[in-house]
């Protein structure tokens, strides 16, 4: 991504760091966990012969701000999050503009569409279910691969204090028991996912981002749920065919009980779309993005 621009800005209480290249309609990108908006680095470039790509580091990952904890949570609840994006798009002029979103990203993605669905056109998550339909539907597979959901939102400090013992060997604990391992991952990539984790506050960051998910998230979530809001704009949902999320879950099923207008498929890949299998993801991309209503 060496032609993209590094920008900062602090469009919601947080300094955010992000990336800006190529020209034609926005397109943002958003990271999952534990890694940054440098894993957009195998497709972004593409697309930015076609759009204007803004890949951005959520907030309390990459070079964004590490911010203080709170009581209840909020400050890494996806509703705050999501604000981030959108004062982010606006900044830089984009009132309305499509997203394209992994992993904690794509549950950013997923409150802001439902939060601000004027300003997404379109969105294509990669390789979740809605969360509260994850957390109700947990089975045993489930709670085995995603182990890390349980341990980091234990109180505090005490997941905080094991991960930064070593924070380098978590990080490569939970990427590198999915499907590809550490193979999928380019040297340069991974070693800036290392440099990120290892900053001061990171672990707590990245607690408390989980933390909301299990509590005032659902808690939005609930409320969606119970006054009927759905999803109304074009979705694409993409799941890796070798991951556990559509190993332990009927994935379309549970976005079609969510969202008005969705398409989705397994792709041949694990859980880490955009580094695995870059080509498909294109593909897809280009295709739903540039489709006719």
């Amino acid at each position: 991504m060496a032609s993209f621009r590094s920008m900062a800005c602090t469009p919601n209480g947080a300094r955010l760091h992000a990336r800006v290249g190529g020209s034609g309609p926005p397109l943002l990108l958003l990271h999952g966990h534990p890694q940054t908006s440098a894993m957009w680095h195998r497709v972004a470039p593409r697309l930015a012969s076609r759009f204007t790509v803004v890949s951005t580091d959520l907030r309390g990952y990459g070079d964004s701000e590490r911010v203080p904890p709170d009581a209840d949570h909020a400050a890494y609840g996806k509703r705050t999050m999501a604000l981030d994006a959108l004062g982010l798009m606006r900044t830089l002029g984009f009132e309305r503009f499509a997203v394209c979103a992994h992993d904690r990203g794509a549950r950013v993605a997923h409150r802001l569409a439902l939060d601000h669905p004027g300003a997404v056109a379109r969105m294509m998550l990669l390789d979740i279910a809605p969360t509260l339909a994850m957390y109700e539907g947990t089975s045993d597979a489930f709670a085995r691969a995603y182990w890390h959901w349980f341990f980091l939102i234990q109180p505090a400090p005490l997941p905080e204090r094991l991960i930064e013992a070593d924070p380098v060997a978590y990080l490569r604990d939970v990427m590198g028991r999915r499907h590809a391992g550490l193979a999928a991952f380019a040297p340069e990539a991974l070693a800036e996912y290392e440099r990120c984790i290892c900053m001061p506050g990171s672990a707590a960051a990245i607690c408390e981002d989980y933390r909301a998910s299990a509590t005032i998230d659902l808690e939005h979530d609930r409320a969606d749920r119970a006054a009927g809001r759905r999803l109304a704009m074009p979705l694409r949902v993409l799941w890796g065919a070798e991951g556990a999320v559509g190993r332990c879950f009927d994935v379309p099923a549970l976005w079609r009980a969510a969202a008005d207008r969705f398409t989705g498929r397994a792709l041949p890949c694990g859980h880490y779309i955009a580094e695995e299998a870059p080509d498909a993801l294109c593909d897809e991309i280009f295709g739903f993005l540039e489709e006719k209503s």
